[in-house]
C-alpha cells in the first residue's frame, strides 16, 4: 500500500444490504401461545394435589377415607375425609386412572360417596393431533424460508439470497480514509482529486458540457495501495461506497453473477451519487478470447452485464466506477474502451521521497530512537511498495519488543529490512566445516566481482548465516538512487556478478556445488530477455523474438511470465539459444578472470567471512583496498574493471 494506515474510526454500516430481520405472520405467535398454553396446563393439571398411585387411592376409597370424588376416563381425584387428631389441610389424592378399570363406579355406589364426573371433549386430542404439528410444521417454513432468503439477524447470508450483491457499504465519510492519509503515488490522487469534485459539485462540469468517466481503473503492482486509493476518494468525497471483490460475484450457480451485478447496480443508483469499488477487476474481467483453455459461460455472463450494467446508466447520474487490478494486460478490450473505463491511473511503486513519506506514515504510532533516520531507510529499499514498507516497520517494532527495548532502534530497522529481503534467520540451521567454508567463497564471489565491476550496484551487506527457505548466504545490493532503465553494459556486469559465487567455488574450492542454482536461473532469464525482447544481441539484432503473455508489474518470480507464443522459426529458436548460451559463458569467462587476479583479495574476504559471519560494504571495500584490489584514491563502492577483465 503506498499510503497510510486506514483509520480505525471507519464504520461498515451494512454486511448485506436489503436483508434484515423479517417478523412472521400473526398465525404463527397465535399457535405459539396456544402450544404454551396447552403445555402449561399439561404441566399444572395436577398443581394442588397429591399424586399417589391408583392403587392405594382405590384402598383409601375402600377404607371410607375420601369425602369426595372426581372422576374422568383419564384421572381420578379424591378429596380426603377430615379424621380427628389429624392435621387440616391435607392436600387432595390425585391418581391417574388404569385404562379399563370398570369397578371404581361400582365400588363408590357401594360406599354411598359423593362423586362426580367431568366430561371431557376431544377438543384437547384435536389440538394436539392436529393444530399443534401445523403450528410446528408453519414455524418450520418460515424459520426455512428466512434461513434460505438470508433474513436471519446476525446469521450469514441465505441460500436464496445468492443472488444479492455481497457489497460492503460505507457511508459518507466513514470509510475512516483521506487523501491525507496517502502518500508516495501524488500523481495517482491528484487524478483522483478530479471525481471527488465531480462528485461534490458535478454542476460545475455540467455547465460546460463535460462529462465525468464513467469508470477510472486502478493499475500497479500488489501492494502500492490501490484499494486505499478508492477508499480515500470515497472519503473526501462523503458519498456510499460499495466495496468488493471480482471473485465474489460468482459463485456455484448459474447466472448468479449477472443477477449481482445488476443488484449492485441498482443498489448504488438508488444511492447515487455513489462509488462502486471492484478489487481485483481480472476475476471477471478477463478477456473472453479464450484461447488454448477454453471459455468459461459463467464468468462471460458476469462480465457481459457489466458491460450492459456500465454502458447504460446515465452519467449524470454521478455514480462512478472504480476497480482495480495488477493485470490489465488480460482485461477485455470492452471494458477499456471510451465510455466503460475510460481513465487508467497508474499506481506505481514510490520513489525515494514517495517511501520516506510512507514511513513516516506508518510509523506515526511507533516509539522510534534518535538514532532512526527514515531517509536513510528509504535509500535502503528500493523497489519496495507500501506494503513492503508498513512490513518493515512493524517488524523492526517487533524486534524491538522482542528484546525488551523502550523505543525503535535503527538496528531494528535493518534487522527488518534484512528480513523482508531475505527472510527469517535460521539460527538453529547448522552447516559443517567443509560446508560453510564453500558458502563463504561462494558469496565473496558474488561480492568481490560485483565491486570490481563498473556498472555493478554497490554491495551492502554479505552474510553467511542462512536464510529463509532455501537460502545458505546471501550478498545484498542496493543502488545509489532509483533506476527505471538499465543499459547493456549493466546487464553483462549483473551476470557477472550472479557467475562469480560458481567461479569461486571452481577456482577457491577445486569443486563445484548445487549452490549456484538460483544464480543460474537469474542469469539466464537476463541472457534470454537481451536476446528476444531488449534487442541486445548482436548475432540477431534489434528484433523482437518473444510475445509473452506478461504482466509488466509483476515479477517472473510472481507468476508475471505466461506461455510464449512462438513467431520464429525453428533456427531462429537454435540461433537464440546460442546466444544465450554465449552471453552466459562469457559472463561466467569474465567473472573466473576476475577472481584469478584477486585471489588474495578474494581469499581475505572469505577469511573474514568464515570468522564474523557477515560483513558490511564498507568492511568489504577496505578489505579489496588494502589487498590491491580497489585503488586507493576509489572512494565509491564500485571500481572500473582491470584490464582484461
Amino acid at each position: 500500500m503506498a499510503l497510510g494506515k486506514p483509520n480505525p474510526r471507519g464504520k461498515k454500516i451494512d454486511k448485506q444490504p436489503g436483508s434484515g430481520p423479517r417478523f412472521g405472520s400473526p398465525l404463527i405467535y397465535v399457535l405459539l401461545l396456544l402450544v404454551g398454553f396447552l403445555l402449561l396446563r399439561s404441566l399444572f393439571q395436577d398443581a394442588g394435589f397429591q399424586r399417589v398411585p391408583y392403587s392405594r387411592l382405590l384402598e383409601r376409597i375402600k377404607s371410607d377415607g375420601c369425602q369426595k370424588v372426581v372422576l374422568s376416563n383419564e384421572w381420578v381425584k379424591c378429596y380426603p375425609k377430615p379424621v380427628e387428631g389429624q392435621p387440616k389441610g391435607e392436600l387432595p389424592w390425585f391418581s391417574v386412572r388404569v385404562s379399563g378399570d370398570t369397578q371404581l363406579v361400582p365400588l363408590l355406589e357401594s360406599k354411598h360417596l359423593e362423586y362426580d364426573a367431568v366430561s371431557e371433549s376431544g377438543m384437547s386430542d384435536m389440538i394436539w393431533m392436529l393444530i399443534v404439528p401445523i403450528g410446528i410444521g408453519l414455524l418450520f417454513v418460515s424459520w426455512l424460508t428466512r434461513r434460505m432468503g438470508g433474513g436471519m439477524p446476525g446469521g450469514p447470508p441465505g441460500v436464496m439470497s445468492f443472488g444479492k450483491t455481497k457489497a460492503r457499504i460505507y457511508m459518507e465519510s466513514n470509510t475512516g480514509v483521506t487523501f491525507k492519509d496517502v502518500a508516495g503515488v501524488d500523481e495517482a490522487a491528484d487524478e483522483l482529486k478530479e471525481i471527488v469534485e465531480f462528485l461534490k459539485t458535478p454542476g460545475k462540469f455540467r455547465r460546460l458540457g463535460g462529462r465525468i468517466p464513467k469508470g477510472v481503473l486502478l493499475v500497479g503492482p500488489p501492494g502500492t495501495g490501490k484499494t486505499l486509493l478508492a477508499r480515500a476518494v470515497a472519503g473526501e468525497a462523503s458519498v456510499p461506497f460499495f466495496s468488493l471483490s471480482g471473485s465474489e460475484f460468482v459463485e456455484m450457480f448459474v447466472g448468479v453473477g449477472a443477477a449481482r451485478v445488476r443488484d449492485l447496480f441498482q443498489q448504488a443508483a438508488a444511492k447515487a451519487p455513489a462509488i462502486i469499488f471492484i478489487d481485483e477487476l481480472d476475476a471477471i474481467g478477463k478477456s473472453r478470447n479464450a484461447g488454448m483453455f477454453g471459455g468459461h459461460d459463467e464468468r462471460e455472463q458476469t462480465l457481459n452485464q457489466m458491460l450492459a450494467e456500465m454502458d447504460g446508466f446515465d452519467s449524470r447520474t454521478a455514480l462512478i466506477v472504480l476497480a482495480a487490478t495488477n493485470r490489465p494486460e488480460i482485461l477485455d478490450p470492452a471494458l477499456m474502451r471510451p465510455g466503460r473505463f475510460d481513465r487508467q491511473v497508474l499506481v506505481d511503486r514510490p520513489d525515494r521521497k514517495g517511501r520516506e513519506e510512507i514511513l513516516r506514515i506508518h510509523s506515526r504510532e511507533v516509539k522510534l530512537g534518535v538514532d532512526v533516520d527514515l531517509k536513510l531507510v528509504a535509500a535502503r529499499t528500493p523497489g519496495f511498495a507500501g506494503a513492503d514498507l508498513a512490513n518493515v516497520v512493524n517488524e523492526a517494532a517487533l524486534l524491538a519488543a522482542r528484546k525488551d527495548r523502550d523505543k525503535v532502534l535503527m538496528a531494528d530497522f535493518m534487522e527488518a529490512i534484512e528480513r523482508v529481503v531475505a527472510g527469517l534467520e535460521k539460527k538453529t540451521r547448522r552447516m559443517n566445516e567443509k560446508e560453510k567454508e564453500i558458502v563463504a567463497y561462494h558469496e565473496s564471489g558474488h561480492a568481490v566481482v560485483s565491486s570490481l565491476t563498473a556498472h555493478s550496484e554497490p554491495v551492502h551487506k554479505i552474510s553467511i548465516i542462512p536464510r529463509g527457505l532455501a537460502a545458505l548466504g546471501y550478498t545484498m545490493q542496493l543502488p545509489l538512487e532509483d533506476r527505471y532503465l538499465m543499459s547493456r553494459e549493466e546487464l553483462l556486469d549483473k551476470m557477472a556478478g550472479l557467475m562469480g559465487g560458481r567461479a569461486a567455488e571452481e577456482i577457491m574450492v577445486g569443486s563445484i556445488s548445487t549452490g549456484a542454482s538460483n544464480d543460474f536461473k537469474q542469469a539466464t532469464e537476463i541472457a534470454r530477455l537481451m536476446v528476444t525482447e531488449y534487442g541486445m544481441s548482436d548475432a540477431l539484432g534489434p528484433v523482437a523474438l518473444a510475445e509473452r503473455s506478461r504482466s509488466p508489474f509483476l515479477t517472473p518470480a510472481q507468476g508475471g511470465l505466461g506461455f510464449p507464443e512462438k513467431n520464429f522459426s525453428e533456427r531462429t529458436q537454435r540461433r537464440i539459444d546460442d546466444e544465450v548460451s554465449r552471453l552466459i559463458e562469457e559472463a561466467m569467462q569474465r567473472a573466473r578472470d576476475i577472481i584469478s587476479r584477486h585471489r588474495d583479495a578474494l581469499t581475505k574476504v572469505a577469511a573474514r567471512l568464515l570468522a564474523t559471519e557477515v560483513i558490511e560494504g564498507d568492511e568489504l571495500r577496505r578489505i579489496l583496498t588494502e589487498n590491491g584490489a580497489l585503488p586507493v584514491e576509489k572512494e565509491g563502492p564500485a571500481a572500473a574493471e582491470q584490464p582484461g577483465g
